[in-house]
């Protein structure tokens, strides 16, 4: 493994990006390939096929996860990659599959170039990371690693009345819980970005050091319907007045707080919403995101304390907390190795944090765990319009490849 550097075969992982891309293509070229759906099925064995012409072992788990593993030479955890193989509807060819192909093309490198490594290697698609068809994402994850309670996951229904147990059962794919990944040497999942970053800043590579902590509350805010015509405007108590100057103050003081912060009022209902009537509710969420705790705390101190807030419009305010995650942090080592490996192969990066949810938060608590970012163009994903240059996608896998080589060296 000295001498001259491995690199992975870039025509060969956009083959195997566009052929992936084939289960579910959308004549806009997007995909459509929702968890456990024909799609998925079809493309699970496509990977299966690509995996078993390697000399690779499958086993796929009680949650339909499919592990991949090229035997080292020693007995030890495996170096595990990989990430998801279902989109989004209408989603784009690199979200996700990246990971997998990635890991794949690791594989494939490494067998053609008869290289014999200590640590086996193994490849996974981790089931329902979208939770576009079944609710929560990055629900398989999920349950390996204990955030979420296999049964209440298995009860969960898509649109169309089916459990995810059915659709589990009918895809060929429901494993044995011994199967499970319960131990690797670590975790390495590469994926576009999803964001304008790394593009805006004309870098290539993003060593993901943290997937960012959030908090998301709902402000309903309560006055009094009249007549829209009749009622002086000082006689008003107007829920929509009241909640437009909360958004407002709220947009003072948490955009004063840290540029890195993110917050985002996504979801509004008016009542009764009918143009002659004074609204009288108004029901809203406020989600915010920052890797700093610190910053958290000012930015749910921010929101608490807006019942005291003086231009209310004598309406009245309740405040409720839904829910909240905490930053998970990689591991420092491994993210050196990644560091040390861009370094290495002449590519520029930044050490960054994820504003997005991804599996490798999850699987953090099983193993010691980093990322891998490439730049998405415009910072587009969850659409068809999804672009990540071929040669950044090359990059990332070599990137990826050279982590691997390095942490077999360790």
């Amino acid at each position: 493994m000295e001498g001259q550097k491995l690199l992975i075969n870039g025509d060969r992982l956009k083959e195997s990006l566009e052929k992936f891309a084939d289960f579910g293509r959308t004549k806009n070229n997007g995909v459509t390939r929702l968890s456990l759906s024909e799609e998925d099925r079809k493309v699970r064995e496509y990977f299966r096929s690509c995996c078993e012409e390697l000399g690779m072992t499958i086993k796929v788990d009680d949650m339909g996860n499919m592990y991949a593993t090229l035997a080292g030479t020693e007995d030890k955890a495996p170096i595990v990659m990989g990430s998801h193989l279902d989109t989004v509807k209408k989603g784009g060819r690199f979200d996700g599959v990246l990971g997998v192909a990635a890991g794949l093309e690791v594989v494939r490198t490494i067998v053609e170039n008869k290289v014999r490594l200590p640590i086996p290697l193994t490849i996974v698609d981790f089931t329902n990371e979208e939770g576009a068809r079944f609710e929560p994402s990055m629900m398989a994850s999920g349950v390996l690693s204990g955030k979420f309670d296999k049964q209440t996951m298995l009860e969960k229904k898509d649109i169309n009345g089916i459990t995810f147990e059915a659709a589990l059962k009918s895809s060929g794919y429901a494993g044995e819980e011994s199967s499970r990944l319960k131990e690797a040497t670590a975790f390495l999942e590469i994926h576009i970005e999803q964001g304008p970053i790394l593009e805006r800043e004309s870098l290539t590579i993003g060593v993901v050091e943290c997937v960012v902590g959030m908090v998301c509350y709902e402000l309903e805010i309560t006055g009094e319907s009249d007549h829209a015509g009749t009622t002086p405007m000082d006689m008003r108590r107007d829920a929509l007045f009241a909640a437009n100057n909360v958004i407002y103050e709220l947009r003072q003081k948490l955009g004063n707080l840290d540029k890195e912060l993110v917050y985002t009022m996504g979801r509004m209902n008016i009542s009764p919403n009918i143009h002659t009537v004074i609204p009288n509710k108004v029901v809203f969420t406020i989600e915010a995101r920052h890797k700093d705790p610190a910053i958290m705390k000012q930015v749910e101190e921010i929101i608490l304390q807006l019942d005291s807030y003086s231009k209310l419009e004598e309406c009245t305010l309740n405040i409720e907390k839904l829910w909240d995650r905490n930053t998970v942090w990689f591991n420092e080592e491994i993210l050196a190795i990644m560091e040390k490996s861009v370094s290495s192969l002449g590519y520029s990066y930044k050490r960054m944090a994820s504003g997005a949810g991804h599996d490798a938060q999850f699987i953090a608590s099983i193993c010691p765990t980093a990322m891998i970012f490439v730049p998405s163009i415009k910072g587009k994903s969850h659409c068809e319009e999804e672009l990540t240059t071929w040669e950044d996608c090359e990059k990332g896998v070599n990137v990826l490849l050279e982590t691997v080589i390095e942490m077999q060296k360790e």
